[in-house]
């Protein structure tokens, strides 16, 4: 090969003048350091872990077995997920194809015909012929080798594999996108079930409101527009509560699609439990850690690393190609047709070495598309992280948030009920009259609603903060944490 190579740089340097090259041309994207995509202030008031990356089943330690459940079902049974698989085979597939155009091809033939030749035909080709119809037989071996001299052809063998493995990757992040998609509607669905508790309670309190009006209305001690009043919040009441349940429907119906199974499914789904939501920490390596632990950030940067070895493929195809072609195979004209009978042998071997000349531009035009591939493929990179960065900040702030709202509400709501439960006494004992029991109860439904709503909230934000976290994805290669580098000039 070394050989080769001397040969090939002497037939370059004798033609380097007419030559198209690559001059000028190359890749301008740079990837972002990690460590320059500060968050330290934004995260001050965080808690710092060093072992808050999310566990591959972090679903479990929500503490609900249904849920875990779905989720394994979801899993199993999810047709969306079938897309994702075979793009990940397409793309092996790919990189299978490629390893095999590195390596020679050799194939063999035989073939036998008759043809019926005239007299004079029989006699120029062979005069032994005694009739005029003969067997033609012909056997051969083919040998063919594209040599790849300057790595060209491995470097689109390992482009191959980059997006191989990007494509792993992104079957893996649909899975964890999936799971992260059953989790909140889960919690949809908690949701719609406090919310019809809540308005069914309502519902009672109203119906109340309403006969008590009516009582004192026909005991001459009330205004009979008092009646349409109270009707009419007893009339919202009980929109209230179709409302929730159609959010049942709704979020049993969105789980049944999430498992891959029809709307009777998710009847059988029970009212999940409380779920225990995630505690206000980060990993205290964020910035570095997110590299392996995000999914579309691990697949980014495989994207980058194909896309800088198309670059070098592609830059190859500037340099002298060398192929080698070769056949050998046996021959025979005759009235036998027995196929072991060849008299005639041929062979020829025929090395050929090429060099682009003059192209009008097309393989300078070719290497400014796949430099500006690599460039996107970076840009793209550089996106995801930053994007990912200020994800998770976000995430982090929301669940401050929730839980400095559901501090202030916890006490909202044991006031409510401190007031409802004074009410409750006075009526029982005589002292209140029980419409303004009523009333007070109100204050405490409003409350609990308030409350079972950022109490869903916080659960959804926390499921994201995982996803956000990657969902408990690891990139065992260590490729992400990689030091990039631009393609190298040939």
């Amino acid at each position: 090969m070394r050989v080769i190579k001397t040969v090939l740089l002497g037939v370059m340097a004798s033609s380097l003048a007419a030559c198209v090259s690559t001059r000028g041309l190359h890749p301008s994207g740079q990837l972002v350091a990690p460590a320059s995509i500060k968050a330290d202030r934004s995260l001050e008031e965080v808690k710092l872990s060093p072992a808050a990356w999310p566990s591959e089943d972090w679903w479990a330690g929500l503490g609900d077995p249904q849920l875990t459940a779905l989720i394994n079902e979801a899993l199993h049974d999810n047709p969306s997920l079938a897309e994702a698989d075979a793009l990940a085979l397409q793309a092996q597939a790919q990189a299978a194809r490629y390893d095999a155009e590195r390596w020679p091809v050799a194939n063999a033939g035989l073939s036998v015909e008759g043809a019926r030749l005239s007299k004079k035909e029989a006699g120029l080709v062979m005069p032994s012929i005694t009739g005029t119809f003969a067997w033609v037989k012909q056997t051969e071996l083919n040998f063919s080798w594209n040599i790849d001299v300057w790595g060209g052809k491995k470097a689109a063998w390992e482009a191959a594999v980059g997006r191989d493995r990007a494509a792993e990757i992104d079957r893996r992040a649909a899975r964890i996108a999936l799971s992260v998609n059953v989790t909140r509607a889960y919690l949809q669905l908690a949701q719609a079930f406090a919310d019809k508790d809540i308005a069914e309670a309502n519902l009672a309190r109203s119906s109340r409101i309403r006969e008590l009006t009516r009582s004192y209305i026909d005991g001459g001690l009330g205004d009979p527009d008092t009646l349409h009043q109270v009707s009419t919040e007893a009339g919202v009441a009980e929109q209230e509560v179709a409302q929730a349940d159609e959010a049942i429907d709704a979020a049993r119906t969105a789980l049944s699609v999430l498992l891959g199974k029809g709307p009777d499914r998710g009847l059988d789904i029970g009212r999940p439990q409380p779920l225990r939501p995630e505690a206000l920490q980060v990993p205290n390596d964020l910035t570095a850690g997110l590299l392996g632990r995000r999914p579309d950030l691990v697949a980014a940067r495989w994207r980058v690393e194909a896309a800088a070895k198309d670059v070098k493929s592609y830059k190859t195809q500037f340099l002298p190609n060398i192929n080698l072609v070769a056949m050998a195979g046996l021959f025979a004209l005759g009235d036998s047709a027995n196929l072991f009978q060849f008299p005639s042998s041929t062979y020829n071997a025929a090395p050929a070495i090429s060099l682009p000349i003059f192209d009008a531009g097309r393989l300078r035009a070719g290497l400014r598309e796949t430099d500006a591939v690599y460039d996107q493929a970076v840009a793209e990179y550089n996106q995801t992280l930053i994007k990912a960065v200020n994800q998770v900040s976000d995430l982090l702030s929301s669940l401050r948030s929730d839980a400095i709202q559901i501090k202030v509400q916890r006490q909202v709501l044991v006031n409510a009920q401190r007031a409802w439960d004074d009410a409750s006494t006075r009526y029982k004992v005589g002292l209140a009259p029980e419409l303004n029991t009523l009333i007070v109860r109100q204050q405490l439904l409003t409350a609990q609603r308030t409350m079972a709503a950022l109490v869903r909230q916080q659960g959804d934000v926390s499921v994201r903060l995982i996803d956000a976290l990657g969902g408990g994805f690891h990139d065992a290669e260590g490729l992400a944490a990689a030091t990039a580098k631009t393609p190298t000039k040939l």
